[in-house]
């Protein structure tokens, strides 16, 4: 049977993959060029799991040690950059990888969390940092305001995947199944969001008032 840390590495690994396109595939749109491109792919690849490791003590972090989070994250850059066309021909090619991405770093964060003995509050917690992060940085540095803050149950789905891994961890189920079925929930999540339009609710406020005109904030003397 595999062991949990060769499955969060795998977890790992793809998650990154699969965010790193995600990056990239914004970065083309944004036509940036290669260089920007392949920065935000390792971006959105490896900030969650970078955060994830620094908040757990897990340094230097996996992905700044091992060549293979480089290696991935340039190789998903190179893919994208240099065969848009075919990976855009997946509709809404983004949001798809977006959500792999989500649902992987979701689970193998939570395991992580679990396996250096954080409680399972703070691991679900950290699960959900872990799948939000590259996400995150990768809309910051497109001058966007972060999908987690805005989208359809972004980061619910995050956490609900990882709630799904510390109720199989507390019922001593393998650790390979509580995984895949929170990362296949997180994912379906996800897309039934997308599509339905299922969203958390937001604040009803009116239209924020302009300042009035000649009004100064303190006084001038002299």
């Amino acid at each position: 049977m595999i062991s949990v840390k060769t499955l969060i590495l795998l977890l790992d690994l793809a998650g990154t993959f699969v965010f790193a396109i995600s990056g990239a595939v914004a970065g083309v749109r944004h036509r940036f060029d290669i260089f920007g491109v392949l920065v935000l792919s390792f971006v959105a690849g490896n900030f969650g799991g970078i955060s994830r490791d620094v908040l757990i003590g897990a340094v230097p972090p996996a992905a700044l040690t091992d060549l293979r989070y480089l290696l991935i994250s340039l190789l998903a850059g190179l893919i994208t950059f240099f065969w848009f066309s075919r990976v855009d021909r997946l509709r809404n090619t983004t949001l798809l990888f977006d959500a792999a991405g989500l649902a992987l770093f979701a689970v193998s964060g939570t395991q992580k969390a679990l396996s250096y003995g954080l409680n399972p509050i703070m691991a679900a917690l950290l699960g959900m940092l872990t799948g939000i992060g590259g996400g995150m940085m990768r809309d910051i540095l497109q001058a966007k305001v972060p999908t987690v803050l805005r989208a359809d149950l972004y980061a619910v789905a995050a956490l609900a995947a990882a709630c799904v891994v510390i109720l199989g961890n507390m019922l001593q189920l393998p650790p390979s199944v509580s995984a895949l079925v929170g990362a296949v929930l997180c994912f379906a999540l996800r897309l039934m969001a997308i599509r339905r339009g299922w969203r958390l609710p937001v604040a009803a406020v009116g239209k924020a008032k302009e300042p009035e005109q000649g009004v100064k904030v303190g006084c001038d003397q002299g």
